[in-house]
């Protein structure tokens, strides 16, 4: 299954999407979700655009609450750009805030788009089917760039510059802040400084470099704690803390309470159940 397109919003949560880039338009009512951590609220005429959508850990919406999403491949829909586009800015800021106020024009033409790709997704019988919905597909997300550059003010991006936090955001997507978490390893791995880095990053960003490896790292390090298998002893080896205090003490910076803490709230959730 290439394309997904459907009115209940609430399915986005299904594992089944995983790989999934996600679209979402809010058409009446309000909710919230929670994404990569963070909660954010949407109402009618929010575009919410989820590139990973697993992500995503919750979902709420009101009784009124109606909308409609259509999903592809991340990687597909990536594929289909050039080298060089608007996404290599403005997918990293919408990771830190996935929502996009439309006007109500700008919601008209997105619901247009969606709508096409909705009318054609049963045409695969078709010869040319592939090269039909990715046209359809590019309509959508350039309009979603020209919506989001309106919304923020676009900076123009160098092609180093997008290459190196590219780079970076896939490196982390990788895993590698299980045992890598300074920026000097992956200043390294970039052959730059840590300062051109760090400027980089928080130029094309507004976010720093340690703000996107310690999201990266922090359902890595929940993955492992809700593992029953593991000791706190074998993930601070498996994570590559120093000692079980650092362990300890990142783990009440980022996670408010200290890893025993919360494996003994885990373990109380589940004798309730």
């Amino acid at each position: 299954m290439e394309y997904i397109y459907s009115e209940i919003i609430s399915e986005i949560t299904q594992p089944g999407l995983s790989a999934f880039c996600i679209h979402m338009i809010c058409t009446e009512g309000e909710g919230s979700i929670v994404y990569f951590d963070n909660h954010f609220h949407f109402r009618k005429g929010d575009l919410l655009v989820l590139s990973h959508s697993d992500a995503i850990s919750d979902i709420s919406i009101s009784s009124e609450c109606k909308g409609e999403y259509f999903a592809a491949n991340y990687r597909y829909l990536q594929n289909l750009l050039p080298p060089k586009n608007y996404s290599i800015g403005g997918s990293i800021s919408l990771r830190a805030n996935p929502i996009i106020s439309l006007t109500e024009s700008q919601r008209q033409i997105l619901l247009d788009d969606l709508h096409r790709i909705r009318n054609r997704m049963d045409e695969s019988d078709k010869r040319f089917y592939r090269e039909i919905m990715g046209s359809l597909c590019l309509t959508l997300i350039y309009d979603i760039f020209e919506f989001h550059s309106e919304n923020i003010g676009e900076e123009k991006i160098s092609e180093r510059a997008g290459f190196i936090v590219g780079e970076l955001m896939r490196l982390l997507s990788e895993g590698t802040s299980s045992t890598h978490r300074e920026v000097s390893w992956y200043a390294k791995q970039l052959h730059v400084s840590e300062k051109y880095l760090s400027a980089t990053v928080k130029r094309i960003t507004g976010g720093s470099v340690m703000s996107y490896i310690d999201r990266h790292t922090i359902p890595i390090l929940k993955q492992h704690l809700n593992n029953p298998d593991l000791t706190l002893t074998q993930i601070a080896d498996l994570m590559n803390f120093t000692s079980l205090s650092y362990f300890s003490r990142y783990c009440n910076k980022h996670i408010g309470m200290s890893p025993s803490s919360y494996r003994a709230r885990l373990n109380h959730g589940n004798i309730a159940r």
